[in-house]
């Protein structure tokens, strides 16, 4: 339907928890789901959370085949996930580097469940349930942590391990631990 701008990091409506999508789904969700498909692909993103794009409902898009940011993942299939819940499939996290159309031009590690399983429905109101591992179980996790006003940021632990991607950080320096 339309591509939308996207709120970047220090905008109110990125750090409010979206409210749940009353069913049955209506129109307007459809539009929205529209919308979170167009301005991901224009913005070449791999997920877009509704609260992005001002839009405080729990909805997310994700989905990618290949991407040049990320040229090593595994595709994840596109999916539209409506009132989404995770649950940890174990307590084994592991750091990886993750960026945001949110916070453009930087990236950082980030500690994530390695296993989870997610929950929801798609936009027609069908139930999916889902367990996955690595770059789509982060995809996921990080998506919806937008709808609880979580930016990527706030969950890095090393801050050494943030920075501007254009400055040829962090692919092209050493991880540190310090």
């Amino acid at each position: 339907m339309a591509v939308k701008t996207v709120l970047r990091m220090g905008h109110i409506d990125l750090w409010q928890r979206a409210t749940e999508v009353e069913k049955p789904f209506d129109n307007a969700l459809h539009l929205l789901v529209q919308d979170l498909i167009d301005t991901m692909i224009d913005y070449d993103g791999v997920g877009l959370a509704a609260p992005q794009i001002g839009v405080l409902k729990r909805v997310v898009v994700f989905g990618v085949e290949k991407c040049d940011r990320y040229p090593d993942v595994e595709p994840i299939p596109r999916t539209i996930l409506i009132n989404p819940v995770i649950s940890t499939i174990d307590e084994l996290m592991e750091e990886g580097w993750e960026a945001c159309l949110s916070v453009p031009g930087m990236r950082g590690q980030v500690p994530r469940y390695k296993t989870i399983q997610y929950s929801g429905y798609d936009e027609t109101g069908a139930k999916i349930s889902r367990i996955v591992e690595g770059f789509h179980a982060r995809v996921v996790q990080h998506e919806v942590d937008h709808l609880d006003g979580i930016i990527y940021p706030l969950k890095i632990t090393n801050l050494h391990n943030f920075g501007f991607t254009q400055e040829g950080f962090p692919e092209n320096q050493p991880t540190r631990s310090d």
